[in-house]
């Protein structure tokens, strides 16, 4: 017995249930970013303080929850420098940025990729032209690189298919410069020596240095190409 075919559903899944997805994504994503905007440093730093030994953990998720929204993670990092110095601010900072950007990742696998698409708005094009079949060099160039948001990284490379493996490890290790470098800020703004200010400096060179490198290596003109890439291997 033949039926009629479903309206709400295809060959490429649950349109009207990842139309939904997207519209509720969206509609979150918008308001996040119109409307909530994180405390000052010294602000959000006595709320995170109030909590005293969880104040770490507690850290950890505020910063995972921010890394999953197009709120700029740059405010979570320099409190981090201050609440907890740049050892300790530098792996709370790392592994909050990792737990939302999994998270992101996630999301973006379960939504399916044109739904993603749609909500990265404006970043499609540039996102789909660097991570359509990216390796480990796009990834890690994308996330080291300066000013770049983490979450549209996230959600692209969930929705266009970056492994998993490739995803989490380039992350993890192109998010620890660019960490370090603000939480370093955040702690020189809480203790203005000149050793804090020299971490700061190198943080940075770091950071410059590992952007090029990453650049150059995702181009195939670095004489020597990034551990983990495929031409490392």
């Amino acid at each position: 017995m033949s039926y009629p075919p479903d309206s709400s559903r295809t060959d490429d899944g649950f349109p009207v249930i990842r139309t939904i997805g997207l519209v509720i994504v969206a509609l979150v994503m918008i308001w996040l970013a119109l409307t909530v905007r994180l405390p000052g440093m010294d602000a959000l730093r006595d709320r995170i303080d109030d909590f005293g030994f969880w104040s770490w953990a507690v850290f950890i998720l505020v910063y995972a929850g921010v890394a999953l929204t197009p709120i700029p993670v740059t405010v979570m990092a320099l409190a981090g420098g201050l609440l907890f110095g740049v050892t300790i601010g530098s792996v709370l900072s790392v592994i909050g940025a990792m737990l939302g950007s999994l998270a992101g990742y996630a999301i973006a696998r379960g939504l399916g990729r044109e739904t993603v698409l749609q909500l990265l708005g404006s970043r499609r094009k540039t996102l789909e032209e660097r991570l359509e079949d990216a390796g480990f060099e796009a990834v890690f160039t994308l996330r080291v690189l300066p000013g770049m948001p983490y979450w549209p990284i996230n959600y692209a490379a969930g929705a266009l298919g970056v492994p998993f493996q490739v995803f989490a490890v380039a992350s993890l290790v192109a998010s620890i410069p660019g960490q370090v470098s603000l939480v370093a800020i955040g702690a020189f703004l809480g203790q203005p020596t000149v050793a804090m200010g020299a971490v700061v400096a190198i943080a940075w060179v770091v950071v410059i240095v590992m952007t090029i490198w990453a650049w150059r290596s995702w181009k195939g003109t670095a004489r020597v190409p990034l551990p983990g890439s495929s031409d490392g291997d």
